[in-house]
């Protein structure tokens, strides 16, 4: 129970995240914290500020929905929603990358470890041209 305040100040965060508020990571995570996405392998506050920042660098509307969260002492895991659209390919056309996150939180509810989960085939090479077509064509070669 302690730590779900701080879970829901996280999540709000999360919504919110713009280029704007990104300055907001700083009191989100302690200084050492590691960050794993399928891209990137991180520790520190200034290098997971980047990876955000560049997030919003390479694509139009980035904004992360919590669908659901489960809170257990200092973990918590969050299922989410995270829509966006491509600036170079489709651009304009809405795209969602459905996922995860495990969090682990110190005693003062910053984030210690931040891992994600998605499928980064499925959810966004199969969406891209050319590879995805690939892609798609692997997955129904894989099925037979």
């Amino acid at each position: 129970m302690r730590h779900t305040a701080a879970i829901a100040q996280l999540v709000e965060v999360f919504e919110t995240l713009s280029p704007a508020t990104l300055g907001q990571l700083e009191a989100m995570y302690a200084p050492d914290a590691r960050f794993k996405d399928p891209f990137n392998e991180v520790r520190g506050v200034p290098a997971i500020r980047a990876i955000f920042a560049h997030m919003f660098e390479a694509l139009e509307q980035p904004r992360f929905v919590v669908t659901h969260r489960v809170v257990q002492g200092a973990q918590c895991f969050l299922t989410w929603e995270f829509h966006f659209c491509f600036k170079r390919f489709k651009p304009g056309q809405q795209q969602c990358i459905l996922g995860g996150s495990h969090l682990v939180l110190d005693d003062a509810g910053r984030i210690t470890l931040h891992r994600d989960y998605w499928d980064a085939a499925e959810e966004l090479y199969e969406k891209l041209p050319l590879v995805g077509a690939l892609m798609r064509w692997l997955k129904r070669r894989a099925k037979t």
